[in-house]
């Protein structure tokens, strides 16, 4: 039971985190291409309830920045007059799940432009591009890990049901891949590939070069599920019976390797969201103005980007909670694979 209600919340909290990034157009209040060139590097807004006066309001409300006398990077906010959040206002154009054309959005302001989390050097809304962004690099990572995943599947079953040549030349090749160090083959990989390409291209570019890489270490767990499996009481009865070799693999001997394949998609996703990130990060990855989190993050690169302005940080910590989220499903996913195999015994006795 304890399980299964951990299990449950890292559900719940990536269900969240995913449904604000998939909804990111409702939820973004600004266009994240659209440039405001007079409000470059503008810090965070606060949201206050007490006024200048100390009056209460009911709803939440920001002041506009203005430069600090004889400073020109400092802000600080002008007290005279609040400008409330508004919820559920038409701004810019979106499409919902990439499809339906929508104008609504969660929050902005009518009479000034709130920024949640700062601007950057084209004064972007930072809020917007890390919401946006998040499609984009976590779609790669999504998409990236299914297609290790289908590659490291289909090799281990074949290598650990068919054994003989094939089992010896297929880990083999595993073996080689896994002693690359696989972040320098995969920086290789994509400098190999045509740089100036356009964002969808290099988007695809990027899963096809993630799925690629990683396969060796799933296929090796797999081999190890299915070499146990096949060798079970009922799949020797079957096979006693003339079952084929299609039929035990679909119906015995494949869905013994759930667990091990929903685990470790749990542990690829944060590390190839995190490879993509590194590979916009230096410029080889979805290139600009499409936001992904890795580009986010190029402009810390610069030394006085670096120094002078801490909001350009605040990307790098929203991604902490998605990477927590997965690596605390994968270990729920391996309590529910001991639970398993224990009742398995048990009741196998």
């Amino acid at each position: 039971m304890r399980v299964r209600r951990t299990f449950a919340k890292w559900l719940v909290v990536l269900g969240v985190l995913h449904g604000m990034v998939v909804c990111a157009g409702f939820f973004a209040p600004y266009d994240p291409v659209e440039q405001d060139r007079q409000s470059p590097y503008l810090p965070p807004m606060r949201l206050h309830l007490l006024d200048a006066h100390g009056h209460l309001h009911v709803r939440p409300f920001v002041y506009a920045l203005r430069l600090r006398e004889s400073s020109f990077d400092q802000f600080e906010e002008d007290t005279t007059e609040p400008h409330p959040v508004k919820f559920f206002l038409r701004g810019a154009r979106y499409r919902l799940l990439g499809f339906l054309p929508l104008r609504m959005h969660f929050f902005g302001g009518e009479n000034t432009r709130i920024y949640l989390l700062g601007t950057d050097a084209y004064g972007r809304d930072q809020f917007s591009r890390l919401l946006f962004g998040g499609q984009v690099s976590l779609f790669a990572g999504l998409l990236g890990a299914g297609v290790t995943l289908f590659i490291g599947w289909s090799i281990g079953a074949v290598a650990g049901y068919y054994g003989g040549w094939r089992d010896s030349l297929l880990m083999r090749v595993a073996e080689l891949f896994l002693a690359l160090p696989w972040l320098y083959l995969l920086f290789a990989l994509r400098a190999f590939l045509p740089l100036a390409v356009s964002p969808l291209e290099a988007f695809f570019l990027i899963t096809a070069v993630l799925g690629a890489v990683g396969w060796a270490r799933p296929a090796r767990l797999v081999r190890g599920v299915v070499l146990s499996a096949k060798e079970r009481d009922f799949v020797r009865a079957a096979r006693g019976f003339g079952a084929s070799n299609g039929y035990l693999l679909r119906r015995h001997i494949l869905p013994e390797t759930s667990s091990v394949l929903l685990t470790q998609a749990a542990i690829l996703i944060p590390q190839y969201v995190l490879a993509e990130m590194t590979l916009s990060f230096l410029g080889l990855g979805v290139p600009e103005p499409v936001p992904s989190w890795g580009n986010l993050l190029s402009g810390l690169q610069q030394y006085s980007v670096l120094v002078s302005y801490w909001w350009m940080y605040l990307p790098a910590l929203a991604m902490v909670p998605f990477f927590l989220g997965y690596l605390g499903l994968a270990s729920s996913f391996e309590e529910r694979g001991a639970v398993y195999k224990i009742e398995s015994r048990i009741w196998g006795m």
